[in-house]
Order: C-alpha cells, then structure tokens, then sequence
C-alpha cells in the first residue's frame, strides 16, 4: 500500500478534509473524507477524524487504496493526445470540455474520453470520479493536462506540482495594456461572502504568479502567466486583482465585454516535469487553438473581435 506524505503549513483552521483536498490535488473533499472514516488518515501515528483540525509543522499520513474498478462510463469522445506511455499521458483539452465528471456533467468529459482511450490503465487516487486526474483546467479553459496511469505516477507528479517543481506556463488576453512584466504574490482562498469564487484574502493560502508582456493591442494584451503554486483559478483572481482581468472570464472579469469569446481567453500551452519513473525531464507545449489564434489576428488588425 503507497503513502503519502502532506507537510501542513498555514493550515488556517481548516477541518482535515479539507485541508488535504486544497493541499493534494488528487484527493476530492469527499475521498478524503472516505479515507478519514476508513481510519487511513494518521498524524504523529495515530488515526484521526473529519472534525481533526492539523497544526502547523505537523506530518498527516495518508495509506493509498490499491486501485479498483470504475463505475464512470467510456465514451469514444476524440482527444488530442500529445505524449503517451505506460505510467502518464499529456492531453490537450479543448475549450467547453469539463475534466471529470461531476453532479450536473456526468457525462461528455475528459475523464469519460479517458476511460474510452486509456481502459482501467489509469490512477486511481483520486476516486471513481476523477481518474487519472492530477490537476485540473477550467471548463473554458484549454491546452495541457498531465493525466497519471499507476498510483506512483499520480503520487510523484502531485509532489512535483505541490512543491513547484513542475513547470507549467499559460497565455492569457488581458484588459488593459501592460508595459513590465511582474509577479503577483497574493494569498488566494474561498471568497468569503460567495463560495463558490475565489479571492485574495488575508490570511489564505500561499499564490505567486509571475507573468511577461508578449504583446500590446487596444485596450488588452497577450501575456505570459508563469505558475509558481497551483491554487484554485489563481491566474484568474491575480490578473483581475491587479486590474487586468482575463477577457471573457465570466466570473472576474468585467460586464462590458468589447471582445466576444466563449469563456476566459486563458490557454495552458506549456507543462514540464520529471518522469515519475526515469527521472527525466520532459516539457510539452500545444499550439494555440484556432480560435484563440483568430481573436489575436482579430486584435492585431485592429478590428471588431467576435465569433
């Protein structure tokens, strides 16, 4: 049976479930919970409860459960596969595609092509629900996700992601020009007035996000985002929390939208890491999409941008 190993830092009081869902990004809430009622949570060796509330410097200790059949259907759905071996893949996800299933989409997503395309060769860390899956993009989202087939794989690259070893680099539309490139360092957690957002709050949990000026165009620009931490739409709430919100972005961006899309003009274009097996390091980097690419020409001409 697998182990992992959770450092807390800055636990903000937080019910342990939750605390190792937001810090290992291939365990749900509700697996955690599962694992917790199963007695396979220990911290300083000894089993503990939901209601367990960690402390800074403590070492939670999670036993993983050996694989088991999938009840989530396959679907024959067409994905772009850009690496494939025996312990991982790279997949680039189309904008619109949700990555597993959840109550209201229980069909059509990356996770059901998954199952159809990979079999029962995927991870199952992560539950039923979320096989294979080591992070996650936004449904409007589109570009690079690595997709983990054994447990070891999933365990060594959600430590590379949680540790910042991994190297992942998005493009972004933004409103408004931007001259210098920067880095937002700004704490991210659960908006405190609307769950379902987040925000920068006082006290969250640790965000950096560095990003380059690419180009500039009226009134918006191409940016480089650099992730240095992983948290919950981060790049979305750190451009909108400097004043330049991605366009499209339905839920930080503005009302009065000039450039018409169909979500966030966010696009995950780079992923690198070490192989879980080999040790070596491999990036991957997609094309833009073709209507990314059309809303930039749109822009460069200086013309009325829509679909």
């Amino acid at each position: 049976m697998e182990k992992l190993l959770i450092e807390v830092e800055n636990p903000e009081n937080l019910r342990i479930d939750k605390y190792i869902s937001e810090e290992a990004e291939e365990i749900s809430r509700s697996f955690a919970a599962k694992l917790l009622d199963e007695g396979k949570v220990f911290v300083s060796g000894r089993a503990v409860g939901k209601n367990y509330r960690p402390q800074d410097g403590e070492t939670i200790e999670i036993s993983m459960p050996e694989p088991i059949s999938l009840d989530i259907m396959p679907e024959n759905i067409p994905i772009d596969i850009v690496y494939e071996d025996e312990y991982l893949a790279v997949v680039n996800k189309p904008q619109g595609m949700v990555v597993h299933p959840a109550a209201a989409t229980v069909s059509g997503t990356l996770v059901n092509a998954l199952l159809y395309h990979f079999g029962g060769n995927l991870s199952a860390i992560n539950g039923v629900i979320r096989p294979g899956i080591v992070h996650r993009i936004d449904k409007d989202t589109s570009g690079l996700l690595v997709v983990a087939k054994t447990n070891e794989a999933h365990i060594s690259l959600s430590h590379q992601l949680k540790e910042k070893k991994a190297n992942r680099r998005y493009l972004a539309v933004v409103h408004g020009n931007v001259y210098d490139g920067g880095t937002v360092d700004k704490p991210i957690a659960r908006h405190p007035k609307d769950r379902k957002k987040m925000a920068v709050v006082k006290g969250g949990r640790n965000a950096v996000t560095h990003y380059n000026v690419l180009e500039n165009f009226r009134d918006s620009a191409l940016l480089e985002c650099i992730l240095e931490t992983g948290r919950t739409h981060q790049i979305r709430v750190h451009m909108a929390s400097i004043g330049h919100s991605i366009v499209g972005d339905p839920v930080y961006g503005t009302h009065k939208e000039r450039i018409k899309t169909n979500g966030q003009l966010l696009f995950a274009k780079t992923i690198g890491f070490n192989h879980p097996k080999s040790g070596e390091y491999m990036e991957f980097s997609a094309e833009l999409p073709d209507y990314f690419e059309q809303i930039l020409e749109d822009l460069r001409r200086g013309v009325s941008v829509g679909r």
